[in-house]
């Protein structure tokens, strides 16, 4: 079957499963984010808790993303991704039920935010290994950038039925559709050939294999600038579960409806600029379009601090989302291409880490100054401290890279 060139990774039939299953169970995904944080809202009215929901979703990703990595480098990963998309279904499924009978409360969402982590940590650096292994190294950049469209496209619908439904019947529509949703990429998992197994191990343990990758990854100086990157931006710009409800009810004074619009902005944003890199980007992006986008992202966020009219808050989400997706999609596309088969899993683990394991401290930052002092702050503080680490990173590499430079 031929495809044009810009979904070229579409000929690879377990590529194409992966992707049609994912996308339903993403739209699902994102329907719950929306719900998810104007349930907590409902509950507490209060951006500290929200924010606290946030750590404790993605805090087990910075506290065992490094043996996720190793484990994913050991065990068959489509059987990985059967499993933690199982437990993610159920989680769902759960928090729908509560709010269907009226009996949710705080703890219950806190508790099960924690269990969604704990199977998100094993599910990400397993997934983002795994696509190596349905296309071809050629294929991985059109592939990865496809990836991005697809989530970006869940993003882009999700959060505006989710707006709706929530608007008009309540949040636990949506958590019961996202449950169901995960049948569709179970059903696609199954179905494919590739297993993604192990290479062969050399007799070390998990800790040893940890140890190696950080090594790797610190003293790799491609490697270490693309991560602190993705920590900068990922800590300081990428707080959206927290902030954008925020913007939405206390600063333009929308309901739930306006932030499903919000998010989608977002989301519009993000599949336009994947669809860009799978159409134009082939190979290894270059620097010069990764340190671009990371400033694009983080100046973005700044601006947001100066919104006031719904309309301009659709527009500069639109384009944050553009920024961030190109930046992200080309952070990940370099690492898969540069790193060794063998520790793939190990890195994307890292990547899994400074791109979701560190949203709890960002989640907590900004939920707490938005407390105190407002979105609007919150959104300066964060956009400029972005700003500051990424001019900073691009320095310091431009130094480092002219004295490594041969002498003409």
């Amino acid at each position: 079957m031929r495809f044009p060139i810009g979904l070229r990774a579409l000929a690879h039939r377990d590529f194409r499963l992966f992707l049609s299953g994912q996308l339903i169970s993403l739209i699902g995904t994102w329907m719950q984010t929306v719900a998810q944080a104007w349930l907590v809202l409902e509950l507490t009215s209060s951006p500290f808790k929200l924010g606290l929901i946030g750590a404790l979703q993605f805090g087990p990703m910075l506290c065992f993303s490094f043996v996720a990595g190793a484990i994913a480098d050991r065990l068959p990963k489509r059987r990985v991704l059967i499993g933690t998309q199982t437990a993610l279904m159920v989680q769902a499924l759960l928090l729908s039920f509560l709010t269907w009978t009226g009996r949710v409360q705080y703890w219950h969402v806190a508790v099960l935010a924690t269990c969604y982590g704990l199977a998100f940590t094993l599910d990400m650096p397993t997934r983002q290994s795994f696509i190596v292994e349905m296309v071809s190294k050629d294929d991985l950049p059109n592939a990865i950038a496809l990836n991005s469209a697809m989530f970006n496209g869940a993003r882009m619908v999700g959060p505006a039925v989710a707006g709706l439904l929530v608007d008009r019947y309540g949040v636990g529509p949506a958590f019961g559709l996202n449950g169901l949703s995960f049948v569709a990429v179970i059903v696609a998992l199954a179905a494919m050939r590739a297993d993604g197994l192990p290479s062969p191990t050399q007799g070390t343990t998990v800790r040893a294999e940890i140890a190696a990758g950080l090594r790797y990854a610190l003293y790799t100086p491609l490697v270490a600038l693309i991560l602190g990157l993705l920590l900068a931006v990922s800590l300081f710009c990428m707080n959206h579960n927290v902030l954008v409800p925020l913007l939405a009810r206390d600063v333009l004074h929308e309901g739930a409806h306006g932030f499903g619009l919000l998010m989608a902005a977002l989301g519009t944003g993000a599949i336009v600029g994947a669809l860009a890199l799978a159409s134009l980007v082939t190979g290894r992006p270059a620097l010069s379009l990764i340190l671009g986008a990371a400033g694009a992202a983080t100046g973005l966020t700044l601006l947001l601090a100066g919104i006031r009219h719904f309309g301009a808050a659709m527009l500069l989400l639109t384009l944050v989302g553009l920024a961030q997706i190109v930046f992200m999609a080309c952070c990940n596309t370099t690492l898969q291409l540069v790193v060794p088969d063998r520790m793939r899993g190990r890195i994307m683990s890292l990547y899994g880490f400074v791109l979701a394991g560190v949203t709890p401290l960002g989640s907590l930052l900004v939920g707490t100054i938005a407390e105190w002092f407002g979105v609007s702050i919150a959104y300066a503080l964060g956009g400029g401290l972005g700003v500051a680490c990424v001019l900073g990173l691009a320095v310091f590499w431009q130094r480092v890279w002219s004295r490594s430079r041969p002498a003409s």
